[in-house]
């Protein structure tokens, strides 16, 4: 797969945080125009020395019917929703576009078949600092994307997306390399607050933050006090939550429903539990 070439990564700290508030201008809240068939999971991993990265790529497909493959991964989601185009509107719309707090409906899952994974591993060059995570694991990633053969309509990305101070997270920061629907799925909170969303499958809340970045954006995104940056999201029934955000070129809506799409009967979505599984496993041989 062809990837944008966007800036060098040998950059001060003051070039980076600089670049990260340029960028963020730059992701886009925008419906997804289809449906996607090919959805990729991306994750990366430290060798136990910490002297090397590794980052792997898979890609699934969305099956019709129930594949019987061995390297299928079928499962019935309880929160799976329905999904429905809307046309790209001229004006691109706040990303804080659904309810401060719901429960997506139960309904029918839907079916994967694995088709592709591709790896990359890279010596650590850079340091671990607060807020410029990307530029540490964004590079491998890249390389392993760039491996694929098959071009995903979507990315799922373990990483935060907007939620970040400078609203520039690893998966934002991969969404303008790859220009594609991008989300992220994170683990933990980054930034922000919020309350905990019910109990039950497909329950979530808004996360808000209240410390604005010093952006010069053209859109209308910050306009109030509290500024949505993500949706807190109950993936699984009475197990702790994921914190999803718009990586680029869809809107918080779509992230929150592919997510609960994508998700079987654990706690992460497909794409990335097997991203992640393949990753720890290499790991450990590196």
């Amino acid at each position: 797969m062809r990837v944008k070439k966007l800036h060098k990564w040998n950059l001060s700290y003051a070039q980076a945080v600089d670049l990260q508030k340029h960028l963020a201008c730059r992701v886009r809240f925008t419906p997804l125009k289809k449906p996607p068939k090919l959805i990729a999971g991306l994750d990366c991993a430290f060798t136990k020395d910490s002297q090397n990265i590794i980052a792997c790529a898979i890609v699934l497909k969305i099956l019709d019917a129930p594949a019987t493959a061995a390297s299928s991964a079928t499962a019935a989601s309880s929160a799976t929703p329905s999904f429905s185009v809307t046309p790209a509107p001229s004006v691109i719309p706040a990303p804080s576009v659904i309810p401060a707090s719901s429960v997506i409906p139960a309904k029918a899952g839907i079916h994967f078949e694995l088709i592709e994974t591709k790896s990359a591993v890279r010596k650590v060059t850079i340091p671990y600092i607060p807020g410029l995570l990307s530029f540490r694991e964004a590079p491998v990633c890249i390389a392993a994307v760039e491996r694929l053969k098959n071009e995903p309509d979507l990315f799922i990305i373990d990483g935060q997306g907007i939620a970040h101070p400078r609203r520039l997270g690893l998966a934002a920061h991969l969404g303008l390399f790859f220009d594609k629907p991008t989300i992220g799925c994170a683990k933990s909170r980054l930034t922000g607050t919020f309350k905990d969303p019910p109990l039950q499958k497909g329950a979530y809340t808004l996360l808000k933050d209240t410390k604005k970045p010093d952006l010069h954006t053209k859109y209308e995104i910050r306009d109030t006090k509290y500024e949505t940056i993500g949706a807190v999201v109950r993936t699984r029934t009475n197990v702790k939550p994921v914190f999803v955000s718009v990586g680029n070129r869809c809107r918080l809506k779509d992230a929150v429903k592919m997510t609960l799409a994508c998700t079987t009967k654990y706690r992460l979505p497909e794409p990335t539990r097997l991203a992640h599984q393949l990753v720890s496993k290499l790991k450990l041989n590196v």
